[in-house]
């Protein structure tokens, strides 16, 4: 418990807008807000009657208070998030979305080409989007390549080809990249039909489409005109199960919240030019005895001005909760967005059911998330029984790969009390060590993970080994000599082995201090929480190794050419298919790769078939 003089802070607190940030003890951001009326609004932390538990918590840890003056409330606002989203502190809800959204992006060029994006859009074109993940992009891709065939490969094959490629062959392209199969002006054609459909002109597609299947019967060519009604019945059956109603509901996001047992499920579902796009849940992280209004504020705000710059604001955003701070959020995200953007919490007609849709999947995606933490939770208690520990906070487990002893990676995967805790995994590049000495490569592992002072929160409880007696025996030896202080009970070093067998449900645990072998039952809670830690740490020391040994296997045989540079490496891998085809290529196709000579080719050529 912290003292704090209530009073003699308060006194000084202006009636002004603004922002506060709450410390702890140790200086650390503890709770971020803002209000209209600071005195007002911090004084009411202070009353003998508190609101809510968790305002009581906060409170009681509170060693000081910093307030920054605003000119208005949308000014505090936008200032609140960029706070929130530095300090990340604990008692604010917390939205973790890093990844910034990928859009379909029509090239400016001649030949314009369609493809994903993700990232600032500093290339010249039209952006199609968000879509909410990568999935979506590729199906709408693969979709669009059926129905108008322009092209979709990179710049660097478009122009490097003299014929056509197997996308001409099955008709999914018309082949710009070689002159005479098509003209310029039926390429613009389809351009512009990506262009409509895109931009939700489905009907103007057909009616295009149709004009054309008549113009071309008109002229008796049959064929294209069997061609064009093709196309168009494609473009029919798609619209009919992508068209969202015939209310037009242009560009909206519509936002469901489910929120049982201290765990929040937010889902989105992104509607652009009358069609829907795709759907997310998201999990914000969200502090003890928080109000539902107070998540609801919180995401709008964190999801449309924290998160990543990239994410196009709609015109429209219905949401399933009342937002207090709705008019506040409209000016700032009509600023932020270049034209006029509303929240609405109540709607009718297709809205509404719409809206009914996206709530119906929030509460699946809450149930699925309850059921997952209630199963970890479970297969922890499990494990804390078996191993007859209070606690378990963290867990760690190491395994190596390689090939023949070969690009040899270590890999480290980290567990807490909610599962995976993928920010924490590392890989460790094992080197200088006998080809194939597993033994001497965990040390060397351990040794780059432990043997450096660490925090007390990033101390595990248990570190599990993938392997048997030889190396807990090695690993033993290896904390031995660690030059680091830390708790003598802590961690607990268990070997994993899998047997002589090598199947699931077989291992054989070996624990540090008892001196003796377990074998859990294959239903165990405890044998199933081991078994996924261990599996996490094979994948990634596999997923490490391969990209390890893909690196070694490319640049082999072309590093060491005089001349070959990582650009020119890099050209003769991607004209020529990878290293396979550099090595089978005639000494023509290599002269033929941009940026070689034909002396530099004449060298690359006798090296790979002579070297």
């Amino acid at each position: 418990m912290t003292t704090f003089d209530s009073k003699q802070f308060l006194a000084n607190v202006p009636h002004q807008p603004g922002v506060y940030r709450m410390y702890d003890d140790k200086g650390t951001i503890i709770y971020v807000g803002k209000a209209k009326d600071l005195k007002k609004r911090l004084s009411s932390y202070f009353r003998t009657q508190l609101s809510s538990r968790k305002t009581e918590s906060l409170v009681s840890n509170i060693a000081h208070i910093e307030t920054t003056l605003t000119h208005s409330e949308t000014e505090a606002l936008l200032l609140e998030h960029n706070y929130i989203k530095e300090n990340q502190p604990k008692y604010n809800v917390l939205l973790r979305d890093d990844k910034s959204y990928p859009y379909i992006l029509l090239t400016k060029h001649q030949h314009p080409r369609i493809a994903s994006f993700r990232g600032s859009k500093k290339i010249a074109g039209e952006y199609f989007g968000p879509y909410p993940n990568a999935g979506a992009v590729r199906e709408t891709l693969n979709l669009l390549q059926k129905l108008f065939p322009i092209r979709q490969c990179e710049d660097s094959y478009y122009k490097n080809r003299s014929r056509p490629c197997l996308q001409y062959q099955i008709g999914r392209c018309l082949a710009p990249c070689v002159e005479g199969i098509y003209s310029q002006e039926e390429y613009d054609q389809q351009v512009q039909f990506v262009r409509l459909f895109l931009h939700g002109k489905d009907q103007q597609v057909v009616e295009h489409l149709i004009a054309k299947m008549e113009k071309a019967a008109e002229e008796l060519d049959f064929e294209m005109a069997a061609r064009f009604r093709d196309q168009i019945q494609q473009v029919r059956s798609v619209t009919e199960k992508q068209f969202v109603s015939n209310e037009r509901l242009d560009d909206l996001d519509i936002i469901a919240i489910a929120y049982q047992h201290g765990i929040a499920c937010v889902h989105i579902l992104f509607v652009r030019q009358g069609k829907v796009l795709g759907n997310r849940s998201y999990f914000p992280k969200v502090p003890n005895h928080t109000e539902i209004a107070e998540l609801s504020d919180t995401f709008i705000g964190q999801f449309y001005l924290q998160m990543n710059q990239h994410r196009t604001i709609p015109h429209q955003i219905i949401i399933d909760q009342p937002v207090t701070e709705s008019v506040a959020l409209q000016t700032l995200l009509s600023e932020q967005a270049g034209h006029k953007v509303t929240i609405q919490d109540k709607v009718r007609g297709e809205k509404s059911r719409y809206l009914a849709l996206a709530k119906t999947n929030a509460m699946a995606a809450l149930t699925l998330q309850l059921k997952q933490d209630s199963r970890i939770q479970a297969r922890y208690q499990a494990l804390q029984t078996l191993l007859q520990l209070p606690e378990i906070k963290r867990m760690e487990c190491f395994d190596i790969s390689h090939t023949m002893g070969n690009q040899t990676v270590a890999s480290c995967v980290v567990f807490d009390e909610n599962g995976p805790l993928k920010s924490d995994y590392r890989r460790f590049n094992i080197e200088g060590i006998t080809a194939g000495d597993d033994y001497a490569a965990m040390e060397q592992a351990l040794l780059k993970r432990y043997d450096k002072p660490l925090s007390p929160e990033k101390i595990p409880d248990i570190i599990f080994i993938d392997g048997g007696k030889g190396q807990l025996n090695r690993a033993l030896q290896t904390f031995a000599g660690l030059n680091v202080e830390w708790d003598k009970n802590k961690p607990l070093l268990i070997g994993v082995s899998k047997g002589v067998e090598r199947k699931a449900g077989l291992e054989t645990l070996l624990i540090n201090h008892w001196d003796k072998e377990i074998h859990l039952p294959p239903d165990s809670l405890a044998l199933h929480l081991i078994q996924h830690i261990r599996d996490e740490s094979h994948n990634h020391a596999i997923t490490g190794h391969r990209k390890k040994r893909q690196k070694a296997f490319t640049e082999s045989g072309l590093e060491s050419i005089a001349g070959v540079g990582a650009k020119r490496r890099q050209s003769l891998l991607k004209y020529l298919g990878g290293m396979q085809g550099v090595k089978a290529a005639t000494l023509e196709e290599i002269q033929s790769v941009p940026g070689i000579s034909n002396a530099l080719a004449e060298v690359i050529f006798d090296t790979l078939q002579n070297g």
